[in-house]
């Protein structure tokens, strides 16, 4: 491309740790390759601001904010102004100013945003100059969603969410070039609900390093004590995320149990960073282990009998769920984590419709170990066909003319 890029993401993409850095990350080293690229990003604390010097090798230039709104100001600042509170938890004078200048000294070609509450700081662009919106997830549809089953305060805070944030959502897609989303899927969803026509939208998977999330990779094991003797079922997430806390907690006090009745020996590990309170409680039921942060997640995910993902509220795609499929492992899902990846119940994984499907699935795994070595062959191969980040987000390059056009929408 005969120009530089300007990428805006809400979280620093770096180290790609978590899910939407993740995806962040891959997606900067793929605009890396188009042509010299401009970061400006948040740090949500002190470790994410220390990845500052790294982020400058990557790039041209950046801007490392820290984001220091809480969700209260926000949300005041968010009534008084009629605009949704993700958007004013993020709003910040410097990145503005920052981006104006980069837009007015740089000869930027293309303007690339990284989940929608980045999209304030695109100002109106000269002509020639793309703008994609990468949403990832159709996030005022999960708004909506907890507000549906909420009362009192938060459940209004939640639905005047969901309302505000897809007034937005539908605004910053009009004046995008392309609308991406996390899966085809999730797509559709939006350009459904939006009303706008199928070509609107289109997805662009997340992928895996294939490498990396590998049985044979070389990482340490975990030790004897860590393992223990019995059946191991873990869980993998950020677990101050929401959604991770409450699958879970209903893993922990409603499946768990029932297969722990019969395995007495089995174990429930909860294996990720920041655990909630709610979430370190969990530990006091019989068999529930709560790791925190781990040095390396691939020691658990490799040691396991079966990985779960009983996520009663996702959006998009599960990257913990890939992960262990690449890492050639056994996976219950739900079908909300299910959705948008592309694999097959019962071949690839097995999804869990309810509780009761959750510990029938999970003890057959644990008693049919035949069964449980084929399904997790089964999905290496399916991420190995399906999940390289280099295809995935080969699309990318498409968008900003470095290759044959690319059509939008789902195919």
């Amino acid at each position: 491309m005969d120009g530089e890029i300007l990428f805006l993401c809400h979280r620093i993409p770096f180290p790609p740790d978590r899910g939407d850095k993740i995806r962040s990350f891959n997606l900067l080293k793929a605009l890396e390759k188009i042509g010299p690229v401009h970061v400006g990003t948040f740090g949500d604390d002190d470790r994410d601001m220390r990845f500052g010097d790294n982020l400058a090798k990557l790039t041209a230039s950046h801007c490392l904010v820290r984001r220091n709104r809480s969700r209260l100001r926000a949300g005041i600042e968010g009534l008084v102004e009629d605009e949704p509170m993700l958007v004013a938890i993020y709003d910040n004078v410097r990145l503005h100013r920052w981006v104006k200048q980069i837009l007015a000294e740089r000869p930027i070609k293309a303007v690339v945003a990284y989940s929608v509450q980045m999209a304030q700081f695109v100002p109106p662009l000269p002509q020639g100059v793309r703008f994609i919106m990468d949403f990832v997830d159709f996030d005022s549809a999960k708004y909506a969603a907890y507000g549906a089953g909420q009362g009192g305060v938060m459940g209004w805070i939640n639905r005047r969410e969901g309302v505000k944030l897809f007034e937005y959502e539908r605004e910053v897609a009009a004046r995008a070039d392309e609308n991406l989303f996390v899966s085809n899927a999730e797509a559709a969803l939006f350009c459904r609900s939006a009303h706008l026509a199928p070509t609107q939208a289109r997805g662009i998977d997340n992928g895996v390093n294939l490498d990396y999330f590998h049985p044979n990779a070389d990482f340490a094991p975990l030790s004897p004590a860590e393992r223990g003797e019995g059946p191991l079922i873990i869980f993998t997430g950020q677990m101050d995320y929401r959604p991770n806390i409450e699958a879970v907690d209903s893993f922990a006090r409603h499946a768990f149990p029932l297969i722990h009745s019969i395995h007495r020996d089995a174990r429930f590990a909860i294996v990720g960073r920041n655990p909630r309170g709610k979430v370190r409680a969990l530990a006091s039921l019989p068999g529930v282990i709560v790791t925190g942060g781990v040095p390396d997640v691939r020691g658990w995910v490799a040691a396991a009998d079966v990985v779960v993902a009983p996520l009663r509220t996702a959006r998009g795609v599960q990257n913990k769920v890939l992960e262990a499929m690449a890492m050639g492992r056994p996976v219950v899902v739900s079908p909300q984590a299910a959705e948008g990846i592309d694999a097959r119940d019962g071949e690839h994984f097995c999804v869990a419709k309810d509780i009761a499907s959750e510990v029938n699935l999970v003890l057959r795994l644990l008693d049919d170990k035949a069964h449980a070595n084929a399904l997790g062959r089964a999905a290496r191969a399916q991420v190995e066909a399906r999940y390289d980040w280099a295809t995935t987000l080969a699309p990318i390059a498409q968008m900003l003319g470095e290759g044959p056009p690319v059509r939008s929408g789902p195919p």
